[in-house]
C-alpha cells in the first residue's frame, strides 16, 4: 500500500516547502502518546533516512520509517478548513479507535 495525499494536502505541503526554502518532502510517522496510545507526527525532510520507505503522491515525496509504517499503511492525509480551525486530517484504515479529543488513536 502507500501513504497518499489529497490535492489540498499536497498543495499545502508544497507551499510549506517553498516557504521553508529547502527540503525534499514530508515525513509521516507515529509517536507513543495521548489517551489512546499513538499520535501522528509530521516533519519536513531534508535527507532520506536509511530505514525510510518512500512514497510519492501528487508530486510530493512522503517518507515513513519502518516502525511507523504498519500503523499508518494506507493512510490518506487531507488538509481541511472548518470555521476557524484548519489543519491536516488523517484517514487511517489501521485505526480502530480515537480518543475523544482526536489527538491520538489505537490500532
Amino acid at each position: 500500500m502507500a501513504i497518499t495525499l489529497t490535492e489540498q494536502a499536497a498543495q499545502r505541503v508544497a507551499a510549506f516547502l517553498k516557504n521553508r526554502g529547502h527540503g525534499i518532502g514530508l515525513r509521516v510517522g507515529i509517536k507513543t502518546t495521548g489517551c489512546s496510545g499513538l499520535s501522528y507526527k509530521l516533519e519536513f525532510v531534508d535527507q532520506k533516512n536509511s530505514d525510510d520507505e518512500e512514497f510519492e503522491s501528487l508530486g510530493i515525496r512522503i517518507f515513513v520509517d519502518q516502525k511507523s509504517l504498519p500503523f499508518i499503511d494506507g493512510t490518506c492525509l487531507d488538509y481541511t478548513k472548518e470555521g476557524l480551525q484548519e489543519g491536516f486530517k488523517f484517514t487511517n484504515p489501521q485505526a480502530k479507535g480515537e480518543c475523544g479529543c482526536g489527538e491520538s488513536f489505537t490500532v
